[in-house]
C-alpha cells in the first residue's frame, strides 16, 4: 500500500472523512471539496493509481465501484438521473492518484461547479454522512 496516499490514508483511518458507505473492497464519502449539492467519492480499497493502470483482474471491483453508485443516490432521494465521473491521469484531470469515482446528481437551474471552486463546511459534510449511513443501515 502507498504510504503517503491521501485515499489510502483514508482507508487506513488515519485521514478522518465524512463516510457514507463501506464493503469488502471500496469506501464511499463525501467529497470535500463537491460541485453539487451531493457528491460522493467511490475509492477501491486497493492503491490503484488510475483507470490506466486496471486490468482484467479488476473487473469485478470496477462493477462494485459503479454497483454501488445508484444505491448511494436512491438513498439520498435521487431520482432524475445522476452523473458518474472517472478523471484518469494528468490530461484528464485526476488530483488525487489513486482511483476514485465522483457520483453526484445533476439538477435543472444547478449547474456543476468547476473543480477547486469551494470546500463545504466539515459540518455538512459530516451531517450528510450521517444521514447517509442510518437509511444504508
Amino acid at each position: 500500500p502507498m504510504t503517503d496516499c491521501l485515499f489510502c490514508k483514508i482507508v487506513r483511518g488515519e485521514i478522518p472523512a465524512a463516510m457514507v458507505a463501506e464493503t469488502e473492497t471500496c469506501l464511499a464519502f463525501n467529497d470535500i471539496g463537491p460541485k453539487a449539492p451531493v457528491h460522493v467519492l467511490v475509492v477501491p480499497k486497493q492503491h490503484i493509481v488510475s483507470l490506466a493502470d486496471v486490468g482484467p483482474e479488476h473487473d469485478a471491483l470496477l462493477g462494485r465501484m459503479l454497483g454501488l453508485a445508484p444505491r448511494l443516490m436512491r438513498e439520498l432521494g435521487v431520482t432524475n438521473g445522476f452523473r458518474t465521473l472517472i478523471n484518469t491521469g494528468k490530461d484528464g484531470m485526476q488530483e488525487v492518484q489513486h482511483l476514485h469515482m465522483h457520483v453526484m446528481p445533476r439538477h435543472d437551474g444547478i449547474a456543476l461547479l468547476p473543480p477547486a471552486s469551494r470546500r463545504e463546511d466539515v459540518k455538512v459534510l459530516e451531517d450528510n454522512a450521517t444521514r447517509l449511513v442510518a437509511a444504508l443501515g
